[in-house]
């Protein structure tokens, strides 16, 4: 990562380099059409650590057209082969008049609230209820019109960019920027529900950071924790994760959601990873500086008299290391002994002449 990624403020935390990972929790579809059990799902996610809960915000007609053609039916292999986008879009969306309450339930458990838009008519509802970000998702990565519409709020905002080629979030970056945009973050994603973890590229979050000087995170579709911990570990500044209360009742996004004993495992991992990533550091820690006395060092072996040479037979490199360190050895070995040395005494640069 270079010096030049300037961290994003969301709600009074610092994402980027050198700060705790920030972890979203994901309702998506997961209410199944129930307020109740959506409040469920953010206070359970709430208390298993996530810093933010991520809503969506849209309706089918601001997503797509209400067609029985082929384009509008799913093609690809899937969870969700052969649906209607239309209906699929009607059966997931979240009831844009429970997001008053779902923001409000968001705070009142410790977390932020704020949500993916998908038609730029969507940003005023969100602007209403003090949203303190946007998240584009990747499908939406390319809209640069929704992209603008986004950077002119001020707020930070965030690109999933699943499906995209490098030129296209550099398209997208651009517009970001060139509609006065400040606060951009970007989040590696792999738009396969479930994903597979061979397809993850998580070496990709670096080179990210490094070619557009924000801080990359990681949207994680897989069905375990271990990619997420992996990205932190590779300089993820974020982490977005689908959550549900349940298995049943099944949703549109179930299949690839984790549980809240899950999502807390992810959370304490992540955090976990960004602690062992530490500094760049050579030489022993504080806490390593006890084991210094282990190492190897240069002993008599033998007794040796005054002036006799030392030699491989009387002088050999042992633990502990209360010694001369192993490479004075040949120093050693051309010197003679310039008093008594008892075997087992280390050799020390006042013994040699």
């Amino acid at each position: 990562m270079t010096s030049e990624i300037q961290p994003i403020e969301l709600d009074g935390r610092t994402i980027g380099p050198g700060h705790p990972p920030y972890i979203i929790g994901e309702l998506s579809a997961n209410h199944g059409g129930d307020f109740d059990r959506a409040e469920r799902i953010i206070n359970e996610a709430a208390a298993a650590g996530a810093d933010a809960i991520k809503f969506q915000l849209y309706s089918p007609d601001s997503i797509t057209l209400n067609s029985d053609r082929p384009d509008f039916m799913v093609q690809s292999q899937g969870l969700w082969k052969g649906r209607r986008l239309y209906e699929l879009y009607a059966e997931a969306a979240t009831p844009i008049e429970w997001f008053p309450r779902l923001f409000d339930a968001t705070r009142k458990a410790g977390a932020t609230p704020f949500a993916s838009v998908f038609a730029p008519g969507d940003i005023e509802i969100l602007e209403n209820l003090d949203a303190p970000a946007y998240k584009v998702a990747s499908f939406e990565a390319i809209d640069h019109a929704l992209v603008e519409a986004c950077a002119r709020t001020g707020k930070p905002v965030i690109i999933s960019t699943g499906l995209c080629t490098f030129e296209e979030i550099q398209e997208t970056v651009e517009a970001f920027r060139a509609a006065g945009g400040k606060g951009l973050a970007l989040l590696r994603c792999n738009s396969a529900y479930p994903a597979a973890p061979e397809e993850a590229d998580l070496a990709t979050i670096p080179h990210m950071a490094q070619a557009f000087d924000v801080p990359v995170g990681y949207s994680d579709h897989t069905l375990t924790s271990y990619q997420a911990i992996a990205a932190v570990a590779l300089g993820a500044c974020i982490v977005e994760k689908h959550v549900i209360d349940a298995r049943e009742p099944a949703t549109a996004d179930s299949a690839f959601s984790c549980l809240p004993e899950q999502f807390a495992e992810l959370v304490q991992g992540c955090h976990a990873a960004f602690a062992a990533s530490g500094k760049v550091r050579y030489g022993p820690t504080p806490k390593e500086t006890g084991s210094l006395q282990f190492r190897r060092s240069l002993y008599a072996v033998k007794n040796i008299q005054a002036g006799e040479p030392f030699s491989e037979d009387n002088v050999r490199s042992v633990r502990p290391g209360c010694g001369l360190p192993p490479k004075h050895l040949a120093q050693v070995l051309r010197s003679v002994a310039t008093r008594d040395i008892d075997a087992g005494e280390p050799i020390s640069f006042d013994l040699l002449r």
